[in-house]
């Protein structure tokens, strides 16, 4: 779908409801569950749980974060879609879900975001890294890709899931440098870590929050970035080293089950508007490699949409049958 498709689209979306929403009627009066398709542990179940906090505070109703880490993001994302339609279910989701694994494995996702789920604001982003453990016989993307093609299948890359942008990395490094990287799927990031650090995979491809510690404490070395990053000033992206595509980034992004009522965003997207921009939040998240940035619904709709049309047009490229 082009941004000019997608902008026909958004005039005939639940978000188009929700612009014209009056003010709200005493909402909230209860509990919010905010679902979270990863592991606990991950960057975005941090960033939830922070923003979460201060969002129970804003709102004056407790707020509850409940994982579903599975299917690459998938079943979380599709307990919302089935969810109530009250404003008492939210979805905090990386990427993948949306965007990514709709366009690699288009059979086993039977939700469309954009018609089945209302898109409320992107709040944070960090970029994708690729990392080794500390005793991996290279030090640099080139010489990794040098002992994998002398070692065919001596290189294993952990990732949180099948159609994340840590396995749409995997397969872009094979494509682009000739490797034959083997893409582990994890439920999640944290299990990933834990392997990758207990030698059980060579490395992992996830966003820079939960690398972060491991990387400054030296033991997890990173090779290649999706785009540049202040704390990472020395490591490349694959365009940088001469690739023509880089990894793909992660973004995190809150959405509500379509039809809920549109006077609940007249009071939940000033909170989290408030939330995202407060600096304390901003703190506990920039050493994790998480950088807050609110972007509003329209713009959350047509990255949802361009990004899944790009990681389509790569697929073919790659060769990669849905």
């Amino acid at each position: 779908m082009k941004r000019r498709n997608c902008i026909a689209l958004l005039a005939a979306s639940p978000l188009a409801a929700w612009a014209q929403a009056s003010p709200g009627a005493g909402w909230p009066k209860g509990s919010i569950t905010i679902v979270v398709p990863l592991a606990a542990g991950d960057g975005g179940d941090t960033t939830a749980r922070a923003m979460g906090d201060e969002l129970s505070k804003e709102l004056g109703v407790p707020v509850v974060v409940t994982n579903r880490p599975g299917a690459g993001g998938a079943l979380g994302v599709q307990q919302v879609v089935a969810a109530k339609k009250d404003g008492y279910t939210l979805l905090f989701t990386q990427n993948s879900p949306l965007t990514i694994r709709r366009a690699l494995e288009p059979a086993t996702v039977t939700y469309d975001p954009l018609r089945e789920l209302t898109p409320l604001a992107i709040t944070t982003r960090t970029p994708s890294v690729l990392v080794v453990r500390k005793d991996a016989p290279y030090d640099t993307f080139q010489e990794m890709v040098a002992h994998a093609k002398k070692n065919p299948g001596s290189v294993r890359i952990g990732t949180p899931g099948g159609g994340s942008a840590g396995d749409l990395g995997v397969q872009v490094v094979n494509t682009q440098a000739g490797t034959d990287l083997a893409s582990i799927p994890y439920k999640g990031a944290a299990p990933a870590v834990s392997d990758a650090l207990g030698g059980q995979v060579e490395g992992v491809i996830l966003a820079l929050g939960i690398l972060a510690s491991h990387i400054r404490s030296g033991a997890l070395k990173p090779l290649a970035t999706s785009h540049p990053f202040p704390e990472l000033p020395k490591v490349p992206t694959l365009t940088q080293l001469g690739f023509r595509q880089n990894l793909v980034g992660v973004w995190f992004a809150w959405m509500a089950p379509a039809g809920t009522p549109p006077e609940v965003a007249q009071v939940l997207l000033p909170a989290l508007q408030k939330v995202t921009r407060q600096p304390q939040i901003a703190a506990r998240l920039l050493p994790l490699g998480l950088v807050q940035a609110w972007e509003p619904g329209d713009k959350l709709a047509a990255e949802i949409s361009e990004e899944h049309d790009m990681v389509a047009d790569l697929a073919k490229r790659m060769g990669k049958k849905p």
